[in-house]
This record gives C-alpha cells, sequence and structure tokens, in this order.
C-alpha cells in the first residue's frame, strides 16, 4: 500500500559544488509531527533505496518535530527507536520536542504545548479524549504526566541540536547568520526564522533545516528547507546527499488517502 515518491535532482560533478566525503551517503527526514503513516513509508523506501545503491556508509538524520499536531507522536517515537537499532539514526531536538519536555517540570509551558498540537501528542499515549477534553489544566497535566513513559522523556532529551557532515550542516531551524557556526545558541537551532531565511550569503556549509513550511524543498543554494509539512499537506520529504549529488524522496498521500507514486514538481 505503501510507496514512496522519488524524484532525483542532479549535478555535475565539481570539486567546488558542496559535498558529502566519499563513500558517505545520507538521508535527511522532514519535520514527522506525528504522522507515523507517511513515517512508516518512508522509512521503508529509504531502506529500499539504500540497498538498491552501492555498498556506502550511510547515516540517517531526522530533522526534528516527530510530535505534535499528527495523531500519531507516540507511535513515531516507538518507530525512529526501532529504526536506530537496525541502522544508524541521528535525531535532532526540535522546537516540538523541546516544549513537550519542558511540559512536564511546567505548567505554563504545558500549556503552551497544548494549543500547538500538544493534545494531539497526549491523546496518542492512550489518554481518554472525553476526559481530558473537559479537564482542567491541572487535571490534564496529571494525566499526561502518568500517561508517557519515563523512557520516552528521556529518549527526547538524548536527541541532539546539530549535526556536521561534510560540506552540510543539519539543525532543526536554522541558524543565526551573524554568529559563528560553534557559538550558536540553542534557542536559535530550535526556533529561529529570521534573520536567517531571508539571508542570501554563503554560511560556510549548507544548512539543511526543517521548521519553516514550504511547498516543496527550497534549495537556496546557502540552504536546503524540506519541512513540507506532513501533519497538514500529508507530504513528507527527505533529501538524499552523496558525493555532490542531492535528491528527493517522498512520501505522500493521496486524496484516497494511501500513499502514492508522484513526482516531484522542481
Amino acid at each position: 500500500m505503501f510507496q514512496a515518491l522519488r524524484q532525483i535532482f542532479t549535478r555535475d560533478d565539481d570539486a567546488t559544488l558542496p559535498a558529502v566525503p566519499a563513500g558517505e551517503r545520507v538521508y535527511a527526514v522532514g519535520d514527522i509531527h506525528g504522522r507515523l503513516d507517511l513515517f512508516a513509508a518512508l522509512v521503508e523506501a529509504i531502506d529500499e533505496d539504500d540497498a538498491a545503491r552501492e555498498s556506502a556508509k550511510t547515516t540517517v538524520i531526522l530533522l526534528g518535530d516527530l510530535v505534535d499536531r499528527g495523531p500519531d507522536s507516540a507511535s513515531v517515537i516507538a518507530l525512529a527507536r526501532e529504526w536506530q537499532r537496525r541502522r544508524k539514526v541521528r535525531i535532532l531536538h526540535g522546537n516540538h520536542e523541546e516544549m513537550f519536555v519542558r511540559s512536564f517540570r511546567d505548567i505554563e509551558t504545558f500549556r503552551h504545548f497544548l494549543r500547538h498540537g500538544g493534545r494531539e501528542t497526549v491523546l496518542s499515549y492512550g489518554v481518554d479524549r472525553d476526559r481530558f477534553i473537559p479537564a482542567t489544566i491541572e487535571e490534564a497535566h496529571a494525566m499526561m504526566c502518568e500517561a508517557v513513559p519515563a523512557e520516552d522523556i528521556e529518549y527526547l532529551k538524548s536527541f541532539e541540536d546539530m549535526i556536521e557532515v561534510g560540506d552540510y550542516l543539519f539543525v532543526h531551524a536554522g541558524i543565526d547568520p551573524r554568529v559563528a557556526i560553534e557559538e550558536q545558541k540553542r534557542h536559535d537551532l530550535r526556533w529561529i526564522r529570521e534573520p536567517f531565511l531571508s539571508h542570501l550569503e554563503p554560511h560556510g556549509p549548507v544548512v539543511v533545516h526543517g521548521h519553516t513550511i514550504c511547498e516543496l524543498p527550497e534549495d537556496c543554494g546557502n540552504r536546503i528547507g524540506i519541512d513540507t509539512g506532513a501533519f497538514m499537506s500529508g507530504r513528507l520529504t527527505a533529501l538524499v546527499l552523496e558525493g555532490t549529488s542531492r535528491r528527493y524522496l517522498e512520501a505522500a498521500e493521496s486524496e484516497q488517502g494511501a500513499v502514492v507514486v508522484a513526482p516531484l514538481v522542481s
């Protein structure tokens, strides 16, 4: 039932182009936001794509925001953990993971979390909707604390803030272009939009990020945004990097609700 959308964007072999090290392959996956159906399809597609190609040192990077808004955050976390047990998968800490983790110790963050898709996350852990929706904020908080396993919270805390591979830097939201890479603040890596998005000059490495929704992957030269809004668009995108080449795999939901094959439009 599930297949992957594939479109290949190739570039001329040129030593001046950004590249990942020889013998390596990277799959970077955009914001999942609780869409287990799309994530499961893309997991299968990446495994198949990698197996069909020349042997390489392969790394999968999830760009963060695994949780919130979509219906199956708990299962997305479980699948990510299972995938890590059988291949190299590194995961970035998004702003939604930050809100989720902080919600356990701060009631005001919990209130903010609920307004930005956290309700769906809590319900994905089996909390009774009929009890949760009319509950006071204190009662709802207690339900979440009881339902979410401590190991899931610790797992989210283990996510990274920045990953470098060759000429590419992977972050959740972006970077502050006024600040050196090694001096970036965690808040910016997880939350920034401007002045990052409108910055036209090179950052040094090409920054691959999610966080800001775009209809199609945005390759701006100095940055590549791949959050295609899975929770509302029904499309989850991965960027594949090998040598100087760039291509995309995408899992997308059809009008009938199945994940089908269709080309990306550049």
